[in-house]
């Protein structure tokens, strides 16, 4: 296995919730239903939010941010264990096959009003 793209991203918390209070449909076109349930029963439901945007941000630099990635073609979920993980369909599908990607490994985090995610794609 190889190290395909890496990316990173930081997303400010309050300034992310008052994009999504600006543009009420701004939610749908980031998130897959799957991601806007599950933030809405965690404690922290923008900032995880904020974590999951950020995630796919890094997703599509670790892809070498190509044009044409939509953003409900990648989901941002956890495992029961509460490892986060990645699921990818669509145009972020095809442009992970197109450079080889077999796996993926996502961090999230949110503190101090900051959002961050790193994510690498493996070969």
């Amino acid at each position: 296995m190889s190290i395909i793209g890496v990316g990173i991203d930081v997303a400010e918390i309050a300034r992310f919730e008052a994009s999504l209070d600006r543009t009420p449909a701004l939610a749908q076109r980031l998130f897959v239903e799957s991601e806007l349930l599950l933030a809405s029963g965690e404690r922290r439901g923008v900032a995880s939010l904020a974590a999951r945007f950020a995630a796919k941000e890094a997703l599509a630099k670790a892809l070498g941010a190509p044009g044409g990635l939509h953003w409900t073609d990648a989901e941002i979920y956890c495992e029961d264990s509460g490892r986060p993980r990645i699921r990818v369909r669509g145009t972020v599908a095809a442009r992970a096959a197109e450079l080889g990607v077999r796996s993926w490994h996502v961090s999230l985090s949110h503190d101090a009003g900051v959002a961050s995610a790193v994510v690498v794609a493996e070969g």
